[in-house]
């Protein structure tokens, strides 16, 4: 017997255009289970290029800016039901009200805003709308990721004590964004960027995974944050001591100017009965050590593992699964919840994002007053 096929739902994206990575992402994830369709964009502030970009990705519908597009994709019988934004950090708050005030659900990338105030603002507003919000932190969505979270709620790990979590980069080293490069312009400019830098652009997606797998959050940080950069303005390195409402305790460095890194995003976890590791560059093993036993290798796909990391793994063991793929088990969950379908009930939501500009806002000003404790 043949499984019903999904409807397909219409979707719409602000930013993204021709050339940038995050939007290909975006469009990757979203076509990985075909169940979405791209049909409207605002994929640029500059018209001619937002027009040009629309027609080299073949969709239908491109508007001059998200505020025509919101309107007009409400009015339309046929207009989108869901947005992807993929703009720089200072527009998040704004594109996203635009769409949920007019009932459409939105896939915001991370970090959910540029400020705190931007963040609770939208939440307070986003709670007028029917309309749904997932926020994209993909590492979540691997499926060792989500072994390691089941193990640790089992406790299979004991009582969690301590968690150590790095993510390096190499690739603002040098002052990329003196010499002309997108990516480094708008994440070195607090004007786009927000209080934070590195903190914001990949220490956000640290955090996250810790208190993903572990089930808790912060309750206190004590932060150092660097700036090696000449003349650079925000973080491109950060150091932070944590104690979360679990009673576990932690270290973050998060690090753009690490030579010899590509994307290192690394996470242990260690309880008073055993302990996991996981490294996002090889992330279809997760390693298991139980005190006085040797380290056990578990691999994704296999029958052993809990049914949730099963059913977040596309195909057999021993073929390499990564990036796109968690970005397309987001987006497919977020279209299994129109359906009622969906099994895991942990996407990253709104709440989520707020909660990650806290801990952000709580690093700054702990750097910023000589590193002392601050309450997240």
């Amino acid at each position: 017997m043949k499984s019903a096929i999904k409807p397909k739902l219409r979707l719409g994206m602000v930013g993204g255009g021709e050339g940038a990575f995050i939007g290909n992402v975006h469009r990757f994830a979203a076509r990985l289970d075909d169940r979405y369709e791209l049909v409207a964009g605002a994929l640029s502030s500059q018209e001619e290029r937002a027009r040009h970009s629309a027609d080299v990705l073949g969709i239908e519908r491109s508007y001059k800016n998200y505020k025509e597009m919101a309107l007009q994709e409400s009015l339309r019988s046929d207009g989108i039901q869901v947005v992807s934004i993929v703009t720089p950090n200072h527009l998040h708050a704004e594109v996203a009200l635009a769409f949920l005030e007019k009932g459409i659900h939105v896939i915001c990338d991370k970090p959910l805003t540029a400020t705190l105030d931007q963040a609770e603002e939208l939440l307070e507003k986003s709670q007028l709308s029917n309309a749904k919000f997932m926020l994209t932190h993909n590492y979540s969505a691997y499926p060792m990721v989500r072994e390691a979270r089941e193990m640790v709620a089992q406790g299979k790990l004991g009582k969690i004590r301590s968690i150590q979590v790095e993510y390096a980069q190499d690739w603002l080293t040098d002052p990329l964004e003196q010499w002309g490069n997108k990516q480094a312009n708008w994440r070195s400019d607090p004007s786009k960027a927000g209080i934070a830098g590195c903190m914001g652009d990949i220490g956000s997606h640290a955090y996250q995974l810790a208190c993903f797998i572990i089930g808790s959050v912060a309750n206190r940080v004590l932060a150092d944050l660097s700036s090696w950069g000449e003349g650079r303005e925000l973080d491109d390195e950060a150091n932070i001591l944590i104690h979360f409402k679990n009673g576990s305790k932690g270290h973050l460095w998060a690090s753009q100017v690490a030579p010899g890194n590509e994307n290192s995003l690394k996470i242990r976890v260690f309880g008073d009965r055993a302990g996991i590791e996981w490294e996002q560059e090889t992330p279809n093993s997760l390693y298991f050590t139980e005190l006085g036993n040797p380290r056990k290798t578990l691999t994704r796909g296999q029958a052993y593992l809990s049914s949730i990391s099963r059913e977040s793994a596309r195909i057999p063991p021993g073929h390499p699964e990564g990036y796109l793929e968690a970005f397309g088990n987001l987006y497919r969950e977020f279209a299994d919840m129109f359906l009622g379908e969906t099994s895991f009930n942990c996407l990253p939501t709104i709440e989520d994002g707020v909660h990650g500009m806290c801990f952000i806002n709580a690093c700054v000003e702990s750097h910023q007053n000589g590193s002392v404790w601050r309450l997240v």
